[in-house]
């Protein structure tokens, strides 16, 4: 028998959880109820330096949520949201908030920091299922998670490779230095581009670490460029970077190339630089899943805007968690990480963004599925990441302009 379709959200704003419910109200506190058939957490940085980039993946991240409501599922998914404000204590309190809340399983977080923190101190001891869709750091792979932590982004190890490719043998770019931000995410993502850019014969003339948020990044600028290097990479977040191409373009602009990453693939940098940005390159995981066009048209549908960076996988790992909750006939965080790899790997009818209520049904009727993404096919490997993936090559110009990609397969 059909149940009643409701949908309701609370507490939002700063600091604050909201919830999403299908198929049923939710209690005093938004969430964590009694009779759902999938229960998922959303963690993710609505506030903070990376907050620009947050909001629109936790949107994404609870869109799946929408979606079956509005297709009248018969099923109770219940999404409750905490802000991690990109701080990896903010992080953990959030994550605790949603494990005494009873949630088996978390889309998040976005910061490589938080995600690593976050997992040791939270999900790996409480049995908690994480996937994030924006932690890229290399050191997540090898985590001693007992197969709890998993993400629909690509390793960082493989981003370092593709912009020590594009700036050395693509663009004849021979000496480069590093500007990252003092985290798990900048320190690794550095380590990887400078050990290839290296090996493909390039010489690095620095490697200069930053704080985020800093009133002024001059000296530390100064330091970065000093060896007059034909590129200098930026890694970071937008609202540091914001700050650091201020100062780059104020005192220290002579026409070298900058490459950034997918933490400033954000089309409000120019504009709140003042500055076009026209000798700044970026390389960021694209998303190219075989349902790619059926997931922006539900965010466009949703949100009145277009989709970001990381967005697609955020809405893959809630989706392919509602899946394998389904498929585990419990919310459980063992049972939910037994049944992912069931529900996402190849075999099986396919089941995406297009249809991912009929997914539903197939998967409680005991069907195999193969879950085809809107960022990647979603085919974990033994460590919980991905096995393909597609990079992009971009531009700042009106908006964002990819103008490459680059495939890769582990």
């Amino acid at each position: 028998m059909a149940r009643k379709i409701g949908r309701r959200k609370v507490l939002e704003g700063l600091g604050a959880a909201g919830a999403v419910s299908v198929a049923g109200c939710l209690g005093g506190n938004g969430g964590g109820g009694g009779d759902a058939d999938a229960m998922v957490g959303v963690l993710q940085p609505v506030t903070g330096d990376l907050g620009n980039l947050g909001g629109p993946i936790r949107d994404a991240a609870i869109l799946p949520g929408t979606q079956l409501e509005n297709e009248g599922v018969d099923f109770t998914i219940d999404i409750r949201e905490e802000d991690t404000e990109t701080s990896a204590e903010a992080g953990v309190s959030g994550a605790q908030s949603l494990v005494d809340a009873g949630y088996p399983a978390i889309t998040g977080a976005a910061s490589s920091q938080t995600t690593i923190t976050v997992a040791e101190d939270v999900l790996i001891p409480n049995e908690v299922v994480g996937i994030s869709p924006a932690s890229t750091a290399p050191g997540i792979t090898n985590l001693e998670d007992d197969d709890f932590v998993f993400r629909t982004c690509p390793s960082d190890a493989l981003q370092g490779e593709v912009m020590a490719q594009v700036a050395y043998e693509e663009r004849g770019l021979e000496s480069a230095a590093s500007f990252y931000l003092n985290n798990d995410y900048g320190q690794q993502l550095s380590d990887s581009f400078v050990s290839a850019f290296e090996d493909l014969g390039g010489e690095v003339t620095d490697a200069v670490p930053f704080e985020k948020e800093q009133p002024s990044y001059t000296s530390a600028l100064e330091t970065a460029l000093q060896g007059e290097p034909d590129v200098m990479i930026v890694i970071g977040y937008p609202a540091s970077g914001e700050q650091i191409f201020r100062d780059y373009y104020s005192d220290f602009d002579t026409g070298e190339t900058i490459m950034v990453t997918d933490g400033l693939r954000d089309s409000a940098l120019p504009g709140n630089v003042d500055n076009p940005m026209e000798n700044v390159v970026g390389t960021a995981p694209l998303a190219a899943g075989p349902e790619e066009e059926a997931f922006v048209e539900l965010f466009q549908n949703e949100y009145d805007s277009d989709p970001g960076v990381f967005t697609a996988q955020a809405y893959d790992a809630t989706a392919v968690i509602i899946l394998a909750s389904i498929a585990a006939g419990e919310t459980d965080g063992p049972a939910v990480r037994d049944n992912l790899r069931e529900v996402a790997n190849p075999g099986g009818e396919e089941v995406g963004p297009s249809n991912l209520a009929d997914g539903i049904q197939l998967v409680a009727d005991g069907e195999e599925v193969q879950y085809v993404g809107a960022s990647s096919s979603v085919d974990f490997d033994d460590n919980g990441d991905m096995r393909a993936v597609t990079y992009e090559i971009f531009e700042f110009g009106d908006g964002i302009e990819t103008v490459d990609e680059i495939d890769f397969e582990a």
